[in-house]
């Protein structure tokens, strides 16, 4: 993942009747972002580690796993096992963040966090240090195609204070709301990595629609929020 800012179709808004298809059509993205639901943390259900097996024999693009779980201690191994090359748990359910942070460092893959619109980026001080990714959710987890929550913006902020403070440079991702119309506030804030979902699956061009989003992330590269 070379670009400077980052694209990542959430297939949780792809036609799963033309999954292959779906896949190829995005080939222009950088990753693909894979929605873990388990009915208990957010209502809805999606995928497990099996269609995630299938998602990897359809594309050679990295797979960004996002497990929305209330056990992610228990279940992040399976996702591992199945080829997710980023693994990002949720900072509001996981029992032991370190354990699940360096046992996704020992099988090779990259280690995320992702933080709910309600939560403060303070709870994040003791583990960022070890974090490759932070996840900052634009939209409470659970449903696609949600309207973005426009104190995104102050989290952001936040979270990239808090990195120059440590000292240290995580991948900040954003998900949920994201389009043309915010993508360049959204960098120009620290984001580098957008997933989209209903604006790129929902448009009639699926590539051309990432090749938007990331044309208009780039004119926030260099700005001030």
């Amino acid at each position: 993942m070379k670009q400077d800012v980052r694209i990542s179709p959430s297939i949780l808004a792809a036609d799963f009747l033309h999954l292959g298809d779906e896949l190829e059509s995005i080939q222009n993205a950088d990753c693909i972002h894979y929605d873990v639901m388990d009915g208990d943390f957010v209502p809805n259900i999606s995928f497990g580690p099996g269609i995630l097996r299938t998602v990897k024999k359809g594309t050679d693009l990295p797979v960004d796993v996002h497990m929305m779980v209330s056990n992610p201690d228990e279940v992040f191994e399976d996702y591992l096992d199945a080829g997710a090359d980023i693994l990002t748990f949720h900072f509001e359910t996981a029992k032991h963040p370190h354990r699940i942070i360096d046992q996704i460092h020992r099988h090779g893959a990259k280690a995320g966090i992702a933080v709910n619109p309600g939560t403060s980026m303070e709870s994040l001080d003791a583990i960022l240090d070890y974090l490759d990714l932070v996840l900052v959710m634009s939209v409470d987890p659970g449903f696609s195609g949600q309207k973005f929550i426009d104190g995104t913006y102050r989290q952001l902020e936040h979270l990239t204070r808090i990195c120059n403070n440590h000292g240290v440079s995580p991948v900040i991702e954003v998900d949920g709301g994201v389009s043309v119309a915010n993508a360049e506030f959204l960098v120009a804030r620290g984001a580098r990595l957008l997933v989209a979902g209903s604006s790129v699956f929902g448009a009639p061009d699926h590539a051309a629609a990432v090749e938007a989003i990331r044309e208009a992330g780039l004119k926030g590269l260099g700005k001030k929020a």
